[in-house]
């Protein structure tokens, strides 16, 4: 411990969730892709569904009190596109707008921000079923479904983030084929980058028009820096590519209007099909870059190691239940890259957190000192960054609640609350009354 480490002024604190994740409330949407995921044997572990998930579609005002009582000034969610358009042929459910209306005065209300995610990986199944992000028109559906969103919310909602990190839709959905819509094919993951790119930057002059002079839009990237394995020469070529491959083939349409030149030749005949003003769209100008982070790669280069010839290593150290290597002098050093490479963008933490095996006591605590660590030096980082003059403007943690994460179900517990997933009731673990002490100060002791 040592001195108190203050942040700016005005410093966002917030926590972060997703619909599909959190909401539940099956039965008031449309079918999206991860639905149907979900009900394809052996990819979801234990047979888990997001029917009900946390939720939250019927308990928002519980999780909104909640919210309140940390003291958080700030809340990322995102809208699920089939509860606003359950078939996605024009039909607007005014039942599933008015269900975001009353989140949404809720938060003002408690005096927290909202922060809106408008795709968070739910695809309605209707647009999965004529080729989904793989089909240019998705980009064009995508700009009507924010166009939507915007009119009804813009008046109350002034910070808009498009898409949660394009690179999991991408390559883990279409690539990998792991997560939602289980694809793998790399040309398609490709493509489906470059469509998930252009619908952002449709969708940024709609959602300004929406809000007025306050809006701000940004987009949200999970980044990971790459360290080579050693200082020889392929290996430092080897993380140059992954760095390429993970952060720069979002980063640089985004923040510099072109795709990096290393990749695409690398890529050769997979790199996508687009039109000639399509990098044009896609860097138009944002308010902000969201920066999701979790653990660093440490890459050498592997002859074997496929298309892109590395491998990632698993060094020493401490591991989350995630197998995730817990380094925070990546997040400053991540940051402290972005300020350097990109014209000194705005940055939010827009995701940062851990998953743990966590036991509830008798007596409703969960003493959770591994997460209470990993945000502790996670912030830390933060503001080691803010110090040498990076612009981070807030810190969402994830999550809120303890919540269905994706390929591995209920397995993985990412939340500052305790979710008993059967009685549906929360408790604060430590870490997230760690978390209150730190807003009510604004800082943490270093």
């Amino acid at each position: 411990m040592g001195d108190m480490r203050r942040f700016p002024e005005g410093f966002v604190w917030g926590t972060a969730t997703a619909s599909f994740q959190i909401e539940g409330g099956i039965e008031e949407r449309g079918r999206c892709i991860w639905d149907d995921f979900c009900r394809w044997p052996g990819k979801v572990l234990n047979g888990d569904t997001g029917d009900v998930a946390d939720d939250h579609y019927h308990r928002y005002g519980e999780d909104v009190a909640l919210m309140q009582s940390m003291g958080l000034n700030g809340y990322r969610f995102s809208i699920s596109w089939p509860r606003v358009l359950p078939e996605d042929v024009g039909k607007v459910s005014d039942k599933g707008l008015g269900f975001y209306d009353r989140l949404v005065d809720a938060l003002l209300e408690a005096g927290i921000t909202p922060y809106v995610t408008l795709y968070h990986w739910d695809l309605p199944s209707a647009l999965q079923r004529v080729g989904g992000w793989t089909v240019r028109d998705t980009a064009y559906r995508f700009a009507d479904y924010a166009a939507v969103v915007a009119e009804r919310l813009g008046d109350r909602v002034s910070h808009w983030i498009t898409h949660n990190e394009p690179w999991v839709v991408a390559f883990l959905g279409n690539m990998m084929g792991i997560h939602a819509p289980g694809w793998e094919d790399v040309s398609q993951a490709l493509q489906v980058a470059h469509h998930l790119l252009l619908s952002h930057g449709l969708s940024v002059p709609i959602l300004r028009l929406a809000g007025g002079e306050q809006t701000q839009v940004g987009i949200t990237l999970n980044l990971s820096p790459a360290y080579a394995a050693s200082d020889s020469e392929a290996d430092l070529a080897a993380a140059r590519v992954h760095d390429g491959h993970h952060n720069r083939w979002f980063l640089d349409p985004v923040l510099k209007g072109s795709y990096p030149e290393d990749m695409w030749s690398l890529y050769g005949y997979r790199v996508p099909r687009m039109d000639v003003d399509d990098l044009e769209v896609i860097a138009r100008p944002m308010d902000f870059l969201g920066v999701n982070y979790y653990t660093r790669a440490l890459i050498e280069a592997d002859p074997e190691g496929g298309l892109l010839g590395t491998r990632s290593l698993h060094p020493a150290g401490e591991y989350t239940a995630m197998d995730w290597e817990v380094f925070p002098q990546g997040l400053t050093d991540l940051l402290v890259r972005l300020d350097k490479d990109y014209c000194h963008p705005a940055l939010f933490i827009t995701e940062n957190g851990c998953a743990y095996e966590d036991l509830l006591t008798k007596d409703g605590a969960v003493h959770d000192v591994k997460r209470a660590d990993y945000y502790r030096k996670h912030l830390l980082a933060c503001h080691n960054a803010i110090s040498q003059g990076v612009d981070l403007r807030g810190h969402f943690a994830w999550s809120l609640l303890d919540n269905f994460e994706w390929s591995f179900g209920y397995s993985r517990r990412f939340g500052l609350t305790f979710v008993d997933f059967n009685a549906q009731a929360r408790y604060l673990k430590d870490s997230g009354r760690q978390y209150a002490r730190i807003v009510a100060a604004n800082g943490l002791e270093g």
